[in-house]
C-alpha cells in the first residue's frame, strides 16, 4: 500500500491509497462492487469500511470511558479530595 504522506501535523486534503489485492480478498471486494454488490465502486466501499472502523473505535473509547466513570462514581465519597484548577494543572504538567 502506498500513501502520500503529510508533513508534520498537517493532513493532506486527500490521501491516495494504492492497495493490491488478489485471490480470495480481491474476489470478495469484487463481489461487493457493481450491479450485484452494495457499492458502486471500490473507493465507495473502502470509505465505508474506514467510516465503520472509525465509528467502532469511537464506540470502544466511549465504553472504556463509561466503565472508568462508573467505577469512579461507585467509590465512597470519603475517597474524593477537593482539587483546585492549579492542582489539576500541576498534576498534568508531570
Amino acid at each position: 500500500m502506498t500513501t502520500n504522506k503529510a508533513i508534520g501535523n498537517e493532513m493532506p486534503e486527500k490521501t491516495t491509497l494504492t492497495v493490491r489485492l488478489g485471490g480470495a480478498l480481491g474476489d470478495f471486494v469484487a463481489s461487493n462492487i457493481g450491479d450485484n454488490g452494495s457499492y458502486e465502486n471500490v473507493s465507495e466501499y473502502i470509505r465505508d469500511l474506514i467510516r465503520r472502523d472509525k465509528q467502532h473505535k469511537e464506540e470502544e473509547n466511549f465504553e472504556r470511558l463509561r466503565a472508568e466513570l462508573k467505577m469512579a462514581f461507585q467509590q465512597p465519597d470519603e475517597s474524593y479530595r477537593p482539587l483546585t484548577s492549579a492542582d489539576v494543572i500541576r498534576r498534568n504538567q508531570k
